[in-house]
């Protein structure tokens, strides 16, 4: 393939033409080394019509934006919406009409008469013969750069002469943006799969293993003139470091201190801050659903600051608002130093908790010690500005249903989730740490029964509880744990809960009222106060009230004290109970347990 393009730019250059069957081509094919105009002068879309000759460029291999001859078919009016409109046309040369519309080829710029038309950014149809692609018109997306309200472009646009097409018909459904490949350097496809599941829709082609990444954690290279040019491959990073994950489309419109490209969304979230790199072209792989090109980033030159319906924008040598991450990875037992990952994750929304979670799932699927049946002792810290740590501990075991590294993933996330997704959350996450000891072994255990020495007893008495348990593929085998019943217990009935942390933690820390959310502060005392999952825990069910105030459990309240908070027991931040759960005490097991049982003793 490499050399077969090589041929074609030589045959080029001597000023022929050759097509796959061996015919002249209609229009010449432009020299491959040629160098795109300067984004400039743009050509008037009032003087758009069929049968127009002009020139795209975009990258087939390596950095180097190679010409394309483009045949202007007609305008489609308010195709993507209202003023919206697309420019039809048909590319010709040996490459573009042999590979097809490419994925990554969004934003390669058009060039009428040496001015800029705009950017190839949609596909027509999923099989298409031809390499038939949509323009988004330059003045629609000089409309991200200036503002989304750009008042004399807009008139521009409504105000333009609308000459005929007999392209009208094109059916809307069968207009889609040029896919943009998502480039997972490092991870499997099970992990691809897993990022899948986890992120709403981003119209976005996610691609596992082909292509690489730069690596380097907040280095800015500077922007010359000349060193970024229309038609080369630009990303936007969302995970860089020890793996990557990075979209790529390709440049439109390049001056001083900005740049414009895709000529589509690629998340539209609005205003974004992700890092923005250059890229390589390592092949592009035609094929007749969905060609794509693989993709190595480079340098980091600055951020994208917009993604809007018409363009992504980027700024030089502003850097993108992360999230360092670093994970350390440490097999039970082992002699050597734990290893440890550093990443930096873009901070947004939509997307930071998944990518979260993908990379402890790649992390820990790619170590040497990892098997289906491995269990994850998985600490958590989390450094919140103006807050207290954020610190939680889990012990991960896989199940029937799912893998050892899907589970601590999983885990991982629904705590990071709960903190970043807070709706009160005005300031930035400064780091993310996690270490994580990788055990052999399906560490589970169930309760199967509980009982006590005696069903008489006295307040403030020593009382031996004895639980039995289930490991999985065990023996069952029994655990003691001594407790001491408080000193002003009365006489009558009482139960104690014999159970798994999670149990207690829905006893102690119960759903808002009214759909009501804790408050960071709230979010931060209820993660750091979340029982463990590896200890069996004794608690008395006690009948006085119980309150559990921004996170926060107050347990055997006096009546007078409850009666007092009863008029505001609705507050979004507070709920109210009848009856308390005092923990009275545990015993770790080094296992994950589940269930709960109830022993019930009587106070004489």
């Amino acid at each position: 393939m490499r050399g077969r393009f090589l041929l074609l730019a030589m045959i080029s250059a001597l000023g022929l033409s050759w097509t796959p069957a061996g015919a002249q081509s209609v229009l010449d094919v432009a020299s491959a080394a040629a160098v795109p105009p300067p984004s400039t002068n743009f050509f008037p879309l009032s003087e758009v019509h069929r049968g127009l000759r002009g020139t795209a460029y975009t990258v087939f291999e390596g950095t180097q934006p190679e010409a394309m001859d483009v045949e202007i078919l007609g305008l489609l009016h308010n195709a993507l919406g209202p003023h919206q409109d697309m420019i039809l046309a048909r590319l010709h040369g040996t490459k573009p009409e042999y590979s097809g519309v490419v994925a990554g080829m969004s934003g390669s710029p058009v060039y009428i008469d040496g001015k800029l038309l705009g950017a190839l950014a949609y596909r027509i149809g999923e099989f298409s013969k031809e390499p038939i692609a949509g323009i988004t018109p330059i003045g629609q997306m000089l409309e991200v750069r200036d503002g989304a309200q750009s008042s004399d472009l807009r008139a521009q646009v409504a105000s333009a002469v609308r000459p005929a097409s007999s392209n009208q018909d094109v059916n809307a459904a069968d207009i889609r943006p040029i896919d943009t490949p998502l480039v997972f350097s490092g991870f499997s496809t099970e992990a691809v799969a897993f990022w899948k599941d986890h992120t709403p829709g981003l119209g976005l082609t996610p691609v596992a293993g082909i292509g690489g990444g730069g690596g380097d954690l907040g280095e800015m290279a500077p922007v010359t003139p000349g060193s970024v040019l229309p038609g080369s491959a630009v990303s936007a990073v969302l995970v860089r470091g020890d793996l990557e994950i990075s979209a790529t489309c390709t440049v439109t419109y390049v001056d001083p201190k900005q740049l414009l490209a895709c000529g589509h969304p690629i998340t539209q979230f609005g205003p974004v801050s992700m890092p923005m790199a250059k890229a390589e072209v390592v092949a592009t792989v035609p094929s007749p659903l969905n060609a794509f090109k693989i993709i190595n980033t480079t340098q980091t030159i600055g951020s994208f600051t917009e993604d809007r319906e018409t363009a992504i924008q980027g700024v030089f040598g502003k850097p993108a608002r992360v999230i360092p991450l670093t994970m350390h990875l440490q097999q039970d037992g082992a002699s050597e130093k734990p290893r440890t990952l550093h990443l930096e994750v873009i901070d947004q929304q939509q997307i930071t908790p998944a990518a979260v979670m993908v990379s402890l799932f790649q992390s820990l699927a790619q170590t040497n010690g990892y098997a289906v049946e491995t269990t994850y002792r998985v600490r958590g810290r989390v450094k919140l500005t103006g807050y207290p740590e954020v610190r939680f501990e889990d012990l991960v075991a896989p199940t029937d249903f799912a893998p050892a590294n899907l589970v601590a993933a999983l885990a991982l996330g629904e705590h990071f989730n709960r903190l970043y997704a807070n709706a009160a959350r005005r300031t930035p996450i400064e780091s993310v740490d996690v270490d994580v000891d990788a055990m052999p072994g399906r560490r589970t255990v169930q309760i199967e029964g509980a009982q006590a020495g005696g069903t008489v007893v006295h307040a403030g008495d020593k009382v031996t509880i004895e639980a039995t348990l289930r490991p999985w593929r065990g023996e069952l085998k029994n655990v003691r744990i001594p407790v001491t019943l408080p000193a002003t217990l009365p006489d009558g009935p009482i139960r104690l809960l014999v159970s798994d942390g999670g149990t207690l933690d829905r006893l102690m820390q119960p759903p808002q009222l009214a759909g009501g959310n804790l408050d960071v502060s709230g979010t931060i005392a209820q993660l750091n106060s979340q029982h463990a999952n590896d200890r069996l825990y004794v608690t008395l069910l006690s009948p006085d009230p119980q309150a559990a105030i921004d996170g926060r459990t107050l347990t055997a309240l006096p009546i007078s004290m409850a009666n007092v908070l009863e008029p505001v027991r609705d507050n979004r931040g507070m709920t109210l109970n009848g009856e308390s759960a005092v923990p009275l005490g545990s015993v770790a097991l080094d296992a994950v347990l589940s269930g709960q049982q109830v022993v019930t003793l009587r106070v004489e």
